[in-house]
């Protein structure tokens, strides 16, 4: 009763409708197939291979206090020495725990826990695989052994015979069924494992040259990170909850998953009750709006999933001691200026854990279009910043999928494709000085 799940089945059959129409309009076949997703969320299947009910989707309630419980099985600097994944509430591992915790029935009849895309994998194929780009963002998976990690399954109480082998992305998984070549028209196409976590198809496609820069994979969650040919697990990352999750050729992002424009998106749902505000004409209004207001650190937990996240930061700012916005315009910049300078923050410590130069970030995903947005992360973090391309993370699966078939090689000659395919928007820093006194602000929230 009131929790939230996925139409996995419902997504699925307009997964099938593009199928069909892709049959009916093209002369010929595609050469595969490759689905990515958001990550963290996980269906269940019984014996036989059916699904057992919609998957619930990470921002459910159903996980509160879990990970707190859960610590009371296995300490919290245990689990990241484990795994190297940042701890969230959200992360697979709790949403799992509430399971067990809430003797959920599915899990007594449960044979198979899929992913999210490695569930369309099965359906498409009749195969159960994990993907390796996915299987690190769960909180299950250790990267220096490479497999399924069995002291997290010990105290979950569950065999980890659920689990499925991992595969690299570029791995053909298989050709679609003969049911469903005769329900598309699309025969002999075989389905791609891909970066099947969003975020690691994205990344793929950053168009940098060179090692030394960050990227930011805007959207709903931000996720900003450095590109590592080995997991960096120790005393700083685990202090400054930095995630080690898996990338395309064997690299992994060294990356922290910041709010992002949820918070703009939850605010702009809630004022369309009134009157339906396009992106731009909110871009257009926070640029008329006094500068560096209130701030706010985006990555409190009451920003989650609030009833209405407008109150939220209303009584965030009130708790705080700061003046509330007052228009919508003075919402949107406090977004996005608090945004900025929880990037520049991450900036900081990503240069400290990684111990690299980084002369550049480059922003991938919807947020690339935020050219605000785009403009306040140069001026914040002092860096030039490179906004595109938008659809990062199909142009990311796309080129994973030709990689599988030896129209690429390497990840470098996949982003250089990238970068001849599509057009950059340069953003200079410029007025750095007037951000150092709101980040001390920021700085002092952070601390409370």
């Amino acid at each position: 009763m009131g929790s939230l799940h996925w139409d996995v089945l419902g997504l699925y059959r307009e997964m099938l409708k593009g199928m069909r129409l892709c049959a009916a309009n093209q002369t010929s076949s595609p050469m595969s197939i490759g689905v990515d997703t958001w990550g963290l969320d996980f269906a269940l299947l019984d014996a036989k291979g059916v699904l057992l009910g919609a998957p619930f989707t990470y921002r459910d309630r159903r996980t509160r206090g879990a990970m707190e419980e859960f610590f009371s099985r296995i300490s919290r600097g245990r689990l990241y020495q484990l795994t190297g994944t940042q701890v969230l509430p959200i992360n697979t591992v709790f949403q799992l725990y509430s399971m067990v915790r809430d003797r959920n029935p599915q899990l007594e009849i449960a044979s198979d826990l899929l992913f999210i895309p490695d569930l369309f994998d099965y359906f498409f194929t009749g195969v159960k695989r994990s993907e390796f780009t996915f299987a690190t963002t769960s909180q299950l998976y250790n990267p220096r052994t490479g497999d399924w990690e069995d002291e997290i399954f010990e105290h979950l109480a569950l065999s980890k015979d659920i689990m499925q082998e991992i595969v690299q992305p570029g791995t053909i998984i298989g050709e679609l069924t003969e049911n469903l070549a005769i329900q598309t028209g699309l025969r002999g196409v075989p389905v791609v494992a891909v970066a099947s976590h969003d975020t690691g198809s994205a990344v793929a496609a950053v168009p940098a040259s060179g090692k030394k820069f960050a990227y930011i994979s805007s959207g709903t969650w931000s996720l900003m990170g450095v590109e590592s040919q080995a997991p960096i697990i120790d005393e700083k990352t685990f202090r400054y909850n930095f995630t080690n999750e898996g990338g395309v050729c064997g690299t992994f992002r060294v990356l922290k998953n910041i709010m992002g424009l949820w918070l703009l998106q939850e605010c702009r749902r809630e004022w369309a009750k009134a009157r339906e505000y396009s992106y731009g004409e909110l871009i257009r209004m926070a640029e008329d709006a006094k500068p560096f207001g209130s701030v706010i650190d985006p990555d409190r937990p009451e920003f989650l999933n609030p009833a209405d996240m407008s109150h939220a930061i209303e009584k965030f700012c009130r708790v705080t001691g700061q003046p509330s916005p007052q228009s919508i315009g003075q919402f949107v910049r406090l977004i996005l200026e608090s945004l900025a300078l929880a990037y520049r923050h991450t900036l900081d410590q990503l240069k400290e854990v990684s111990g690299k130069l980084i002369e550049k970030i480059h922003i991938v995903g919807g947020g690339s279009q935020n050219h605000l947005l785009c403009q306040f992360t140069a001026d914040a973090t002092g860096l030039p910043v490179y906004a595109g391309p938008v659809e990062a993370a199909a142009i990311g699966n796309i080129l994973v999928q030709a990689m599988a078939f030896g129209r690429t090689s390497y990840l470098e000659e996949l982003r250089e494709v990238v970068r001849r395919s599509f057009s950059l928007n340069l953003y200079e820093p410029r007025h750095t000085s007037d951000w150092d006194e709101a980040y001390e602000r920021f700085m002092k929230l952070k601390q409370m």
